[in-house]
């Protein structure tokens, strides 16, 4: 089963790719434990907002929204500080 952990990227919302759009950041997990990590890193981060969780894929319409999508594995650093799995 997948987890979705979606959030708003204030500070990357409005300009470059997202001119004019809200830039959305999904990253799919493959555990709870890894979608917990997750969310604990993106409360840490002052531009992360409307975070969420869900089993679903979340799809936004490409006119209003910019999405980021990645995965588990792809990410590092702030995202996975102090991980360990149980």
């Amino acid at each position: 089963m997948a987890y979705f952990v979606s959030m708003t990227d204030k500070f990357m919302s409005g300009w470059g790719g997202a001119e004019g759009r809200t830039s959305k950041y999904v990253v799919e997990c493959d555990t709870t434990a890894q979608a917990n990590q997750i969310l604990h890193a993106a409360h840490k981060r002052e531009e992360m907002k409307y975070i969420n969780t869900s089993f679903k894929r979340p799809r936004y319409p490409a006119d209003r929204y910019q999405v980021t999508r990645k995965h588990w594995n792809d990410l590092g650093g702030v995202w996975k500080e102090g991980w360990h799995q149980d």
